[in-house]
């Protein structure tokens, strides 16, 4: 059993509230949970405007596989108009 944990740093730069920012994230968590199959929780930043740390966390039976995914995630929150992607750490254990 492979566990991977992402950690993610992104950015809404057109917030101007919590509730705009939260309506961002909400929306990507959801958008995450259903097109990759995973868990995704705000972990840090929850009361900062403009930026939030992201956990997302896969379990399967292949490294290979959770690393492709992962990787997917990284590059379909690239794509996201509103977001911009400051840093990122995957882990598998």
């Amino acid at each position: 059993m492979i566990v991977g944990v992402l950690r993610m740093q992104v950015s809404v730069f057109d917030a101007m509230t919590l509730k705009d920012k939260r309506r961002v994230i909400t929306s990507l968590k959801d958008r995450l949970g259903r097109k990759f199959n995973v868990s995704v929780a705000e972990v840090e930043h929850q009361e900062s405007i403009r930026t939030s740390i992201l956990a997302v966390a896969m379990v399967a039976n292949e490294r290979r596989f959770v690393e492709s995914a992962m990787s997917g995630i990284v590059e379909f929150v690239r794509r996201i108009p509103p977001l911009s992607l400051i840093d990122y750490h995957l882990e598998t254990y």
